[in-house]
């Protein structure tokens, strides 16, 4: 039988070990305690576990514990956020004694000295924190088949008061918050769409089952999805457009610009057009279409358009501009204003 420990933020003590029932009647007295016991990857706010929650009188002060879901996995952190800037954004999180936010490596913009940040297999659910190894490398073995890091890292409060921890976007867009139960518990997005999240979220993986739509709808044959109650946050390139689609009713999108949708939508490809649109009407050759019921979330600067244009803008061979739009080639950029000589 494994023994429990239990720290106390507000007071910075441990105590333990201490069999179940023991450690039951310390939450009860004081529910805003960390537990930690063999097994565990990381410490949990004890409200969280089951184990310590099931039969323990409620404390009026904190409320009732929150519901085991998910196989007892328990609910996702209750995580306070708010979203700054325009182009460049970020989002700044605030967190209670115990509570955390997981992100996606390379994330971090700032986090105050009482944010402890720890790096773990998986997406840091919690099955992944609290099984074993298995668990733990099936978790991370879904990451990198979405092409994300092997490892999520972590920032949990482990003082008193409230504590910040801001994670900022790759490229120039738009930082979407979404309580994921408003949701039905699921969103499927583009696989690297996922910036951070509430402890409790899973990200999984979502695989196209039609081929055409697999090799031409922008984002592969797998996608990212993000299951749970919690908050998330997606990023998306330029701004987003949120449409709500009827059963039955379907759009033609570019196959860069799909961000998320839910997964009551279907999601296809369809040629644009004749031979002439498909040669020279710039659009390549398939749309993405999505089918209701349900939402759908699309990106106006999809990274894969910013990064072409960006390389067609870059120095050529020989240190020259490719001079874009120029009838007149060198003549052409002699007369720019922009030369290297």
């Amino acid at each position: 039988m494994s023994l429990w420990y239990l720290h106390d933020p507000a007071a910075n003590r441990r105590l333990g070990p201490m069999e179940t029932e023991a450690a039951r009647a310390e939450v009860a007295r004081m529910p805003g305690l960390l537990a930690w016991r063999e097994g565990m990857a990381d410490w949990l706010p004890a409200r969280n576990i089951a184990e310590l929650c099931e039969g323990t009188p409620a404390d009026p002060a904190a409320g009732p514990p929150p519901l085991p879901r998910n196989g007892g996995r328990g609910r996702a952190d209750e995580i306070e956020f708010r979203i700054h800037g325009q182009e460049m954004q970020f989002v700044e999180i605030e967190l209670d004694p115990g509570e955390s936010a997981i992100a996606e490596a390379g994330a971090l913009m700032f986090k105050d000295a009482a944010v402890q940040m720890d790096t773990i297999f998986g997406d840091g659910s919690h099955r992944g924190q609290g099984g074993g190894f298995m668990d733990k490398l099936l978790a991370a073995g879904k990451r990198v088949i979405t092409g994300e890091s092997l490892f999520t890292t972590m920032f949990t409060h482990t003082g008193s008061g409230k504590a910040k921890v801001a994670f900022a976007a790759p490229y120039p867009g738009t930082v979407l918050a979404m309580k994921l139960d408003e949701h039905g518990g699921c969103i499927i997005c583009q696989k690297d769409s996922f910036l951070a999240g509430a402890r409790g979220v899973r990200v999984g993986v979502h695989l196209q089952r039609r081929i055409l739509t697999g090799l031409f709808g922008g984002e592969g044959f797998i996608m990212q999805k993000l299951e749970g109650d919690g908050w998330v946050f997606i990023h998306a390139g330029g701004c987003v457009v949120e449409r709500e689609l009827a059963a039955g009713e379907r759009i033609d999108v570019d196959t860069g610009c799909v961000v998320g949708y839910h997964p009551s939508v279907s999601m296809d490809v369809r040629p644009v057009g004749g031979i002439k649109s498909m040669l020279f009407g710039g659009e390549g050759v398939f749309l993405a279409t999505l089918t209701g019921p349900g939402k759908v979330w699309l990106q106006s600067l999809p990274f894969s358009r910013l990064a072409g244009r960006m390389l067609q803008a870059a120095p050529q061979a020989g240190g020259q501009n490719r001079g874009e739009g120029s009838v007149l080639g060198g003549l052409g950029r002699i007369l720019d204003g922009d030369n290297r000589f």
